[in-house]
């Protein structure tokens, strides 16, 4: 008999995001580091951990705070960056569209890549049950609690690493690899390839505001060739 009590759903979804845990940590690891070799304090590095709660765009943020790039190009990069959230929302929205809103702020906070992907296969295949919340919320908090853990035990890492060890280059070298890892149709090869030749000449503008240029020209770019491709994006 499926067990559709809150406690159950919460508990299925914990068991289904440990094994993302195992990429996830060494990110969080990562970050903790690379946000001490930006610049920023240890205190900024966790809290942006539970403020931003995105990987990427933390990894982006970092990069552009060493760049002592204008506080209003920042959010709005991190913005774009986050864009892709809209699409889980919108893949999950008719399985909470019932919720009252504590719950749905509540889980539009936890949902990111990993606890969506662990998520939505029990949301959209699974009994239909008034508790399936529980499993999402599940899956997010164990995907937060990992990442703040992480990021934590980075920035004591990063902190304990001698001054005179260089890490600036730690912060370019994980971009490469988030391009790397995100590449897996022709549309996101494209994209990237765009992006990247878009922000040769868009360095002249100032306030670092090239960086949104090249970013909404790899956006548009990959969402071209996916439907150049007979897709939607």
């Amino acid at each position: 008999m499926f067990d559709d009590s809150p406690r159950a759903e919460f508990l299925g979804g914990v068991r289904a995001e440990l094994p993302l845990l195992l990429g996830v940590v060494p990110f969080g690891l990562i970050f903790g580091v690379l946000g001490l070799a930006a610049g920023l304090p240890g205190w900024a590095v966790v809290l942006s951990s539970s403020l931003i709660f995105a990987g990427s765009s933390q990894v982006v943020f970092a990069q552009l705070w060493s760049g002592a790039t204008p506080p209003p190009v920042m959010a709005a990069t991190v913005g774009v960056v986050n864009l892709r959230h809209l699409l889980y929302s919108a893949a999950v929205a008719d399985y909470l569209r019932d919720l009252p809103w504590r719950w749905k702020l509540l889980l539009a906070y936890l949902l990111t890549d990993e606890a969506f992907a662990a998520a939505i296969g029990r949301l959209r295949d699974g009994p239909p049950t008034a508790h399936r919340h529980w499993f999402l919320c599940g899956t997010g908090f164990t995907l937060w609690a990992g990442w703040q853990l992480s990021t934590l035990v980075g920035v004591l890492l990063g902190a304990a690493i001698p001054e005179n060890w260089s890490l600036d280059f730690s912060i370019a070298l994980t971009f490469i690899a988030l391009l790397v890892l995100s590449v897996h149709k022709r549309s996101d090869a494209w994209a990237a390839i765009a992006a990247a030749a878009a922000v040769l000449p868009a360095l002249a503008l100032p306030h670092k505001s090239g960086l949104l240029v090249a970013a909404g020209v790899g956006i548009a770019v990959g969402l071209f060739m996916r439907r150049f491709d007979g897709k939607t994006p």
